[in-house]
């Protein structure tokens, strides 16, 4: 009986020793834009893969393409606009999966500025993030035929937060339906004193929040058979979160180690 204990242990061991590492930068702060990963790892899914999977929170001093450029991540979370102006600088990044169908992205106004269409964006001053996140504003100026060098609209450097619309130094901010909106009416602002202007109704929006990788290393069909197994736990992960969203939340809240989050 001993022995066979012994065996088993051992086997255990073998088999964890034998898990794959995978490390994921993300694009944010933990927060439930990230859920299905969170979840993926909290309830096991990776480890069903047997993967071992480091999940690495972003901020406003980390770019994904910089650190998988640099070797300290497998996969990163980034929007297509950003990966596709990474790739054209020669950082060859490829799709691998893409979670998010659909865009999250607004420009969130103050309806005092007198915004009421795109129409009124002229002679206002518009908050836009920058680090690959211009570029679907940037297309939707130039589809409105407005100059963005402040002789149309002035563009204001937006940092990762609703400030600017909340001390009313810019007429609109950029916004995610998932949080910085929030974020404005959590700050005072009723929504009512709000016009939202959604890319995905103007034409403009772009794929969000997919997985890339670096191209040479799908020339390895044991890197291409990881990342097979690490995007079915994450959609796993995702479906999970869609089914049982308090849940899902309780989890995210769990793993944000700045503790800034609410459910």
């Amino acid at each position: 009986m001993k022995r066979l204990v012994t065996a088993a242990l051992l086997a255990l061991g073998a088999g964890a020793a034998q898990a794959e590492d995978v490390t994921l930068q993300l694009k944010w702060v933990t927060q439930a834009q990230f859920a299905g990963y969170y979840v993926a790892q909290a309830k096991g899914f990776y480890e069903e893969e047997g993967l071992n999977v480091t999940i690495l929170p972003g901020g406003p001093d980390v770019a994904p393409t910089q650190v998988i450029a640099g070797g300290g991540a497998d996969v990163v979370v980034d929007w297509m606009p950003s990966a596709l102006a990474a790739r054209e600088k020669g950082l060859a990044l490829v799709n691998i999966a893409q979670p998010f169908k659909s865009s999250g992205m607004m420009l969130t106004c103050l309806k005092e500025s007198g915004v009421t269409s795109p129409a009124d964006f002229k002679g206002k001053t518009l908050g836009v993030w920058f680090g690959g996140n211009e570029y679907p504003f940037l297309n939707w100026m130039n589809k409105l035929g407005l100059k963005t060098d402040g002789t149309d609209v002035t563009v204001l450097k937006q940092g990762f937060n609703v400030d600017p619309l909340l001390q009313k130094q810019a007429a609109c901010i950029s916004t995610m339906t998932y949080n910085e909106y929030w974020q404005v009416i959590d700050g005072g602002i009723p929504a009512d004193k709000l016009v939202v202007f959604k890319y995905s109704d103007q034409g403009v929006a772009t794929m969000e929040d997919g997985l890339y990788v670096m191209e040479d290393k799908l020339k390895d069909p044991a890197f291409v058979d990881k990342m097979a197994k690490f995007v079915a736990a994450s959609m796993k992960g995702w479906e999970w979160a869609r089914k049982n969203p308090k849940d899902a939340a309780k989890i995210v809240l769990d793993n944000d180690a700045s503790g800034a989050q609410t459910e």
